[in-house]
């Protein structure tokens, strides 16, 4: 059998230590401003982009990772005798899934060698089921037997976050129902959730970010004790301290808190979301 590369894209949000620990190739999308290009994770940051976009008035536009970049990936670990799964943002979100079927039918004799999950979803949500490749990888498991495992998981996925403010969604149209009127006046932190492998404003707590974090809690309360205890996500695209704290603390008190990872959403999620998001992601069990 041969030995297994899991490879993903900068979408997936986990933090750098963690891409390390696991051994996974990560393959970043581009944060484009005008004719200036750059890859998600290595060329900018969100804080980078953050500034930019303040100084600049506008908001970036994000770019799939072309079929070409994806190939060239795929080969190297083909040639040095890998089986490859592939998973990042969902496909109804881009076309970087599409792309990477694209690459893997341009490689002679590798189309049973390349498995790619669209995992429906976004940020560390997709973590998760990277994760859950890199655990059935160590395991010893094929490719395909990987695929096999954790296809069934995607529909699983419990994605949602609160958000400070509605303009990003609603300016890159990324979200379902997101509308910026009256959201500042009636102190409004909508809680958005991915459903369908699509966004739509779940529910509209009004009040501080904590109301949006409250909501969250809530229906983790009510998917326990359905609730896969490998890892849970709390993942933010820049929040206080207080507030990550006061998540943190509020889901240990539900949950083993050595299960709970946190990790800063990249450029490619934080460009469509905006600042002052945080929220909570996790399989479920059924």
């Amino acid at each position: 059998m041969n030995k297994v590369k899991v490879i993903c894209d900068s979408t997936i949000d986990l933090n750098q230590d963690m891409y390390e620990a696991l051994n996974v190739e990560v393959i970043p999308l581009s944060i484009n401003f005008g004719e200036d290009a750059y890859d998600d994770g290595t060329e900018i940051t969100p804080d980078q982009m953050y500034k930019m976009i303040e100084e600049k008035g506008e908001l970036p536009h994000t770019a799939a990772a072309v079929p070409l970049k994806i190939e060239e990936v795929f080969r190297k670990y083909i040639d040095e005798g890998y089986d490859i799964i592939f998973t990042g943002i969902g496909s109804k979100l881009s076309s970087t899934i599409q792309n990477a079927n694209i690459a893997k039918n341009a490689i002679e004799g590798a189309f049973d060698r390349i498995f790619i999950l669209d995992s429906n979803n976004l940020s560390s949500a997709s973590g998760l089921l990277v994760m859950k490749m890199c655990k059935y990888r160590d395991e010893g498991k094929s490719a395909k037997e990987i695929y096999d495992l954790v296809s069934p998981l995607v529909p699983m996925v419990s994605a949602q976050f609160a958000v400070d403010k509605l303009d990003y969604l609603h300016k890159g149209g990324r979200c379902s129902g997101a509308s910026k009127i009256f959201g500042h006046i009636l102190h409004i932190h909508p809680v958005i959730k991915v459903v369908d492998g699509g966004m739509i404003v779940y529910k509209k707590p009004r009040g501080k970010l904590k109301a949006g974090i409250d909501e969250q809690i809530l229906e983790l309360k009510n998917d326990l004790p359905n609730v896969d205890m490998d890892n849970i996500m709390i993942t933010d695209s820049g929040v206080s301290d207080e507030d990550k704290q006061y998540f943190h603390d509020e889901v240990a008190k539900l949950v083993d808190p050595s299960i709970i990872r946190h990790t800063r959403a990249g450029c490619v999620v934080s460009c469509h979301c905006g600042p002052g998001t945080i929220g909570i992601l996790y399989i479920k069990t059924k």
